[in-house]
């Protein structure tokens, strides 16, 4: 079986909607929905927005369904140049750039109890994702860091700190939370985002206007891979 976890409704209703043999399950504060796509298991749940609303999530859905595998999609805010809204970005790990222990000479999003920053994500999942990604029509394909946050960036001098210390090329409030559950269960993860905004000052605007469009290209990304036989062996 194969989690899937989405912020906002509208990063996961789509999918759920394609689900077959489709049943309602209520673990704590979530409502899980389990099923088949494309004849494959999977479990899907809405979190809610923020790390512990995703944390939470990921830790019900690991105890209760054990997935070999979760996901996490969704829409996320573009760091690199030249990114388009739409366009794909893949996590090779994540970080969480609002945990900061520096004043104790750890680095900044340094994670105490897996004594790392950057939390791997699956390596086969990435590979598998991203082919399915290259069969989007007009999408970029980014691969790298994406960082994770309890806040909605929205300013240029903060989007540049972001790339300055952590090398990222998306950001958003759920993914290294989820990450950082998932590696502490040793259970493969992976992060993927299609771009909303650009981070910047012009990101609240972008963000009403386009999440749904982006949201729709996440799925649609999902819906590819899960159509490839790669995804039965991850």
């Amino acid at each position: 079986m194969i989690g899937l976890i989405g912020a906002m409704a509208l990063e996961v209703d789509e999918i759920r909607s394609l689900l077959h043999e489709r049943k309602k399950i209520s673990v704590g504060c979530t409502d899980f929905y389990e099923g088949k796509l494309h004849g494959k298991s999977v479990v899907i749940a809405t979190c809610g927005i923020g790390k512990v609303n995703a944390a939470l999530c990921a830790q019900a859905m690991l105890l209760h369904f054990q997935p070999r595998l979760i996901i996490n999609i969704g829409v996320g805010g573009g760091l690199l140049g030249g990114m388009r809204i739409g366009d794909i970005a893949i996590a090779s790990s994540v970080v969480q750039h609002d945990m900061d222990t520096t004043p104790l000479g750890e680095p900044r999003g340094f994670i105490s109890n897996l004594q790392l920053v950057q939390m791997q994500c699956s390596g086969q999942a990435v590979q598998a994702l991203a082919a399915a990604a290259k069969t989007l029509e007009n999408v970029q394909v980014h691969i790298g860091v994406i960082a994770t946050g309890d806040c909605f960036v929205n300013k240029q001098g903060m989007k540049d700190e972001l790339v300055r210390h952590f090398d990222a090329i998306a950001c958003e409030m759920e993914g290294a939370a989820i990450g950082q559950v998932c590696a502490l269960h040793n259970v493969p993860f992976c992060v993927i985002r299609a771009i909303s905004d650009g981070a910047d000052d012009d990101s609240p605007k972008d963000f009403a206007t386009f999440a749904k469009q982006a949201a729709e290209q996440s799925a649609a990304l999902l819906l590819n891979a899960f159509q490839n036989d790669d995804m039965v062996t991850l």
